[in-house]
């Protein structure tokens, strides 16, 4: 790394501008972990950076592939690891035609899994950045990047980027927080164990790619503002409900965001002209699809399918396994334990799912 920050980071302000002052700093007066190498990272900045940091680190340990992550107010709009691009995967994506490197693809199918909500990301990379993703990521509309370490070329790129401004944080790979977490709340600590779950032997009996489906699921919910619904298909989110108080808000949110997904690649959006700007191009495809006859929506939707579904807590009812069906869900995972769970299970049963109950709950608040 290079040289350290020191044990304590002053900031412009806090979660607004008039909490003032604000700074990060290491209780126990050890270096902080976190070099900023360009920029000037916020209150917000950091706290979506060790979140996302948290998550790609997580799916590189349970998948042992490059994953990334695209986070807006502390929790992901996608989260992917490296699977190869089908050709309108890679047009939807607007990727070009230069050759992705696997942190590429991640990053590609992270910021691709809704490119609205990811404007003004924060990206965070599980590998070493290479120029590939480094190009990419210079085109998307980003107000920062975490990553355990940065080729020179790479980190030059990324360093011109926003007129010299783009934050650009290194992150120590090996740091490992304590066991137990404190935060304040009206000035009284709050202490817990820190979440440590991996998904594991519970997932054991799917098909391989819907296992992998599944990790990159659960993991995004560990780190997604509770209730949470998440789908993922091909090793990436296509569609996260986060933060909603009732849980069938967030299968709807969930669901249409992975509709909107999958729409985005009908061969009449690929061969649309679209503005040249990235922004109003991503703008005007959003509506564009949203306006299409429910018809034609139906038919071309009915070609999703193989999606798996996780939930942070357990189903309370059978109404978020209809919704789930519309939208190509093959597989659903959550915690189990809900009064009417025959209930699900008889859903699941009649729309030809997939149901495993891990026993554990994936909060995040």
């Amino acid at each position: 790394m290079s040289a350290t920050i020191g044990t304590s980071l002053s900031l412009r302000y806090g979660t607004n501008p008039h909490q003032v002052p604000a700074r990060i700093f290491m209780a126990d007066g050890s270096p902080l972990p976190l070099d900023v190498l360009n920029g000037a990272p916020g209150y917000i900045n950091l706290l979506d950076a060790l979140n996302s940091w948290q998550l790609v680190r997580d799916l590189r340990a349970a998948l042992a592939v490059p994953a990334a992550a695209s986070f807006k107010h502390v929790s992901p709009a996608g989260a992917a690891v490296a699977v190869p691009l089908s050709d309108p995967l890679r047009k939807a994506y607007f990727t070009g035609n230069d050759e992705l490197s696997p942190l590429a693809t991640a990053y590609a199918r992270a910021r691709g899994a809704d490119r609205v909500s990811s404007y003004g990301d924060w990206a965070a990379l599980s590998d070493t950045v290479d120029v590939s993703t480094a190009r990419l990521l210079r085109r998307e509309v980003s107000d920062g990047v975490i990553a355990p370490d940065y080729e020179p070329a790479a980190l030059e790129i990324l360093k011109a980027k926003r007129g010299g401004r783009y934050t650009i944080l290194q992150i120590d790979p090996g740091y490992q927080p304590a066991p137990a977490e404190a935060r304040q709340v009206f000035g009284i600590t709050f202490e817990q164990a820190r979440n440590t779950y991996l998904p594991g032997d519970e997932l054991a009996t799917l098909p391989s790619e819907s296992r992998r489906d599944a990790v990159v699921a659960q993991l995004t919910l560990k780190y997604t503002q509770s209730n949470s619904i998440c789908l993922a298909r091909d090793g990436q989110v296509i569609g996260n409900g986060a933060g909603q108080q009732s849980r069938i808000h967030c299968t709807r949110i969930a669901c249409d965001k992975a509709d909107l997904w999958h729409l985005r690649q009908h061969a009449a959006v690929l061969e649309h002209a679209w503005p040249s700007d990235r922004v109003q191009r991503d703008n005007a495809i959003d509506e564009w699809v949203r306006a299409l006859p429910a018809d034609a929506k139906r038919e071309w939707l009915q070609s999703l399918t193989g999606v798996t579904l996780a939930s942070d807590a357990f189903i309370p009812f059978r109404d978020n396994i209809d919704r789930a069906a519309l939208s190509g869900v093959r597989y659903v995972i959550q915690p189990g334990g809900a009064q009417r769970e025959d209930d699900i299970k008889a859903a699941c049963a009649e729309h030809d799912m997939t149901m495993i109950t891990t026993g554990v709950r994936l909060f995040h608040h």
